[in-house]
Formats: C-alpha cells, structure tokens, sequence
C-alpha cells in the first residue's frame, strides 16, 4: 500500500457530507453560512471525543468535577469579562467587490509573505506596527498601513476600502425584564465565565481545596463576519473549557503541567506528533502572563485547536467589583514561615478547545487513501485506491458491522443473535443489503474498525469472519470470543493510561 497524494479540505467537506457526518444547516433553504448539522455518524464521533475530553478530565484527575452553566446569563457578566466593551473584531470593506474582511488577518497574511519569502525581520516589523496601531485603536492607521503595503482586495483586485470599523461580536437578544434599566442579553461568546461566576458555589457545595478544576462542555456563539475553513471557524461552536484554580505565584507551574498534559491527550487520540506543535502567544491578552496554542496541521496549515492560558486573577477580581461579592478563598495550609495563607482570590490556568476543531483534525487525520498493487508491479489499470477513516476504534462511531453473506438460510437469523450479543455494550451497525464487499467498503467509509461476516460456517460451529479495517486482514471467531476481542480493542481505557 502506497499514500495517494495529499488530502484537500474539498475532499474532507466533501466526505463529511456524503457519508453522514457534517451537513450545512437548513441546506434546502440553501444553507446559512458558518453554521453547520452533524450527521448521524458526525454526532457520534463527536460525542465519542467529548465524551473522551470529560473523562481525561473529570475522571483521572481527582481535583477535577465538571459544571453545565446556562447559555444566558446577567448581562453585567459581559461588562465584567471586558466583552460588551472589547471584543471586537477591526473589519474592512472593499468598495468594488463589496467584500469584508477583517483588517488585522489581511496584514498578518502579509506578514507571513514576507517571512515565506525569506524577510522575517520585515515581517515581524509589520506585525509589532499592526500591533500598535490596534492597541492605540487607531484605525485610520490601520487602514493606511493596510493601503501602504498595497494589500489589494484578492477579489476586484483594488485598494478602493473603506475606513476600518470595530464589530461587536457578541449575538444580542431581548428577553423578559432581567434588569430594570434592560432587556438586552448575550448569547455567551464563550463557556468560560459560567465557570467563573459559579467558582465559590462549586468550592463551598463541594468543599473544594485549592488547587482545584472545573470543567464544562457547551454552545458558545460569536457573529464572525469571516467564517470560513469548514467547521473549523463556525458562528455555533461547542467548547470544552476547564478552569484550574491555584494558589498566586504557582500558576506557572500549573500552567506547564496542564500544556504538557494536553499535548498528551491529543497524541492518545492518535494525532500524530508531526502534525502537532506549540505556538507561544508574544502578545498577550490583557488578563494573561502566558499563553500558548496546540496547533494541529490541518490541510490549510497549521491552525489553533487548543488553548492553555494563565489567566492571573483577573476574571474573580473583574466579577468580584462589578457584582459586589467577595470571590474570596480561605487557605489554612501554612506557608513556609508557618503561617496560614490567608484569603486570597485564586489564580486561574485555562485549557480551552474547540469540540468542532478537534472533530475536524480527527477527521483530517482519519481520512486515508491507499494505493495497492503498485509493489507487485502489477499495470497502472489494475491499480486499485481504497478510502476510509483510520479513526481510533475507542472514537469510532460504530465498533462494529455484523454482515451475514446471504440473506437467506437462516443466516440473518444468526446474525441478529450475534446483534443482540454485542449491541449491549457497543455500538454496532447491522446490513444484509449488497455484496459482502461493497458492505466492507461503507464501513471503511465511515470507520468501521470491524466487520463480522456471518456465514454457512458459523452455523456449523459458531465461528464467525472478522474483518480488520485499517489491514483488511480476517480472522476466524468464535462467536463467544467476539465481546472480548471488541472490548479491549474499543476500550477507552487504551487512551486514558497515555495520559
């Protein structure tokens, strides 16, 4: 077996769709861009990989307990995260194409031009000018700069653009008399600040001691003017967030541990080494003294999936002055002088990732073409290329596809009693329809990791064919060996001990 050649964002959107994985929202009303439906497979193939992130989280560590905060919340918790008045997004327009973009990601695509062509000095002297430019919020500097470095518009080919306008990205909705001065209410941008205005809640519920994490899977929404790239950049999004308190002056050490402890996980999962890697934040956001990103190579490069940041005090201390509450914690552990340590508002070590994003790079790396035939010299016509997901068999969406040869008999018969054995305990898929071969194949579509052929043979000695997926090698079963040999090949318990 030989790679084909390199796979291409068309053909992973296209897969995702035919095969039932990811389809565009609303598609007979011709879509909505940015927003996407996971399909019968897509749901559970992401709900495998949330479902893996809660119990590397909650389950291995026992200072870990998760949360499900509400999608609404008080509109001053926005004011106090710096949302409402900060998270904006600088966007231009061009004025022959009609065509917005977002002005820092025009300069940024410069700047990697240059560095692509050997200029790195000038490349980051670009970045340090845009850098300044927003941090001074001035845009008209913005707009010069962007007109300067004739960055022309990829589609009328002009510098004909507009001034340079911030845009809220928060979704805004009405809602009944939450306040006496407002009736306006955010769609949360992200899960984060439910975990912290609940921090004392869980602490004192749970009698939580510091160091101590909550974890929490949600929807979070962001009107993104330029959403592009599949499901990678998406206006609907679903984050896996975990909030680590610790003690001030040991969140460094914190926040080395939980970087390298998510790198692991994502190895775990099979994403290769090669295809990952860190990227250091420089510039960091306002509440931050570290952060760094798990890029994952995805076919249009390398791309954020995951962020680890030390977010200081600043989120309790923000919430502490606009609510009034003491976001206090107690320590009577003794410090070296042997003191008790006081109050103190904790500091914070996040580790955020996208479910959307991580779906995709499992997909990305899942998806494999092979060509066989080529080392047997055979001619190029008899070549044959073979397509499937080489998913890890603990995220597969089925485990496995029980296919009696024929359907008469008595083997469908038999093939449901080995159905009923198994479907207890795993998730499989049963088909009697089309030739034994053309079923293997939709499996391998899908990620099947095994196929198990009932045949004239099994009802003479209860054996049965597994067919391996990634080899396509088969072997003979005896039907009371089958939940074992599934159990331990599917178990989740092979990712959670790399951890």
């Amino acid at each position: 077996m030989t790679p084909a050649p390199e796979t291409s964002l068309q053909d992973i959107v296209s897969h995702a769709k035919e095969y039932g994985f990811v389809f565009p929202s609303s598609e007979i009303y011709d879509g909505l861009q940015a927003v996407y439906d996971y399909g019968q497979n897509g749901v559970e193939l992401k709900n495998n990989l949330k479902n893996m992130w809660w119990k590397a989280m909650t389950q291995l560590n026992d200072n870990v307990v998760g949360i499900d905060a509400a999608i609404f919340m008080h509109p001053l918790t926005w004011k106090a995260s710096g949302h409402v008045d900060g998270f904006n997004d600088p966007m231009i327009d061009n004025k022959d194409s009609k065509k917005r973009y977002r002005a820092d990601q025009l300069l940024e695509g410069k700047a990697e031009q240059y560095a692509n062509n050997g200029e790195a000095e000038k490349a980051q002297a670009l970045l340090n000018e845009m850098g300044r430019l927003l941090g001074a919020n001035d845009l008209e500097g913005v707009r010069s700069l962007i007109i300067a470095e004739d960055i022309k518009c990829p589609v009328s080919n002009t510098l004909n653009w507009t001034e340079v306008r911030q845009f809220n990205l928060m979704f805004s909705t009405q809602i009944g008399s939450v306040a006496e001065d407002s009736t306006t209410v955010y769609l949360r941008p992200e899960t984060a600040q439910g975990i912290f205005v609940n921090f004392l809640n869980v602490q004192k519920s749970g009698r939580m001691k510091i160091p101590f994490g909550i974890a929490q899977i949600g929807k979070a929404f962001r009107n993104e003017i330029v959403a592009k790239q599949f499901i990678f950049r998406m206006r609907e999004f679903e984050q896996m967030e975990m909030q680590f308190f610790v003690r001030p002056g040991t969140e460094m050490n914190w926040y080395e541990q939980w970087r390298d402890t998510r790198l692991k996980f994502h190895q775990a999962i099979g994403l290769p080494v090669s295809k990952l890697k860190f990227h250091i934040h420089e510039k960091l956001a306002h509440y931050a003294n570290a952060a760094v990103d798990i890029e994952y190579q995805f076919p249009f490069g390398f791309r954020e999936m995951e962020g680890i940041h030390s977010r200081t005090n600043f989120d309790l201390t923000q919430h502490q002055e606009f609510s009034k509450k003491k976001q206090q914690y107690f320590d009577n552990d003794l410090d070296e002088n042997g003191k008790p340590f006081g109050n103190y508002i904790p500091y914070v070590v996040e580790t955020s990732v996208g479910a959307d994003r991580l779906f995709l790079a499992v997909f990305c790396n899942a998806f494999t073409k092979e060509t066989s035939g080529e080392a047997d010299g055979r001619p190029s016509e008899t070549l044959k290329e073979r397509t499937y997901l080489k998913l890890h068999p603990a995220l597969a969406p089925y485990k496995a596809a029980i296919l009696p040869i024929t359907k008469k008999d008595g083997l469908p018969e038999k093939a449901r009693e080995v159905e009923k054995l198994l479907k207890t305990e795993f998730r499989v898929f049963y088909e009697e329809k089309d030739a034994i071969g053309k079923r293997y194949t939709r499996q391998d579509l899908i990620g099947t990791p095994f196929c198990i052929a009932i045949d004239h043979q099994t009802l003479e000695d209860n054996t049965v064919t597994i067919r391996h997926r990634d080899t396509t090698e088969q072997e003979r079963v005896h039907i009371s060996e089958l939940k074992a040999k599934i159990a331990y090949e599917v178990s989740e318990q092979r990712i959670l001990e790399l951890i």
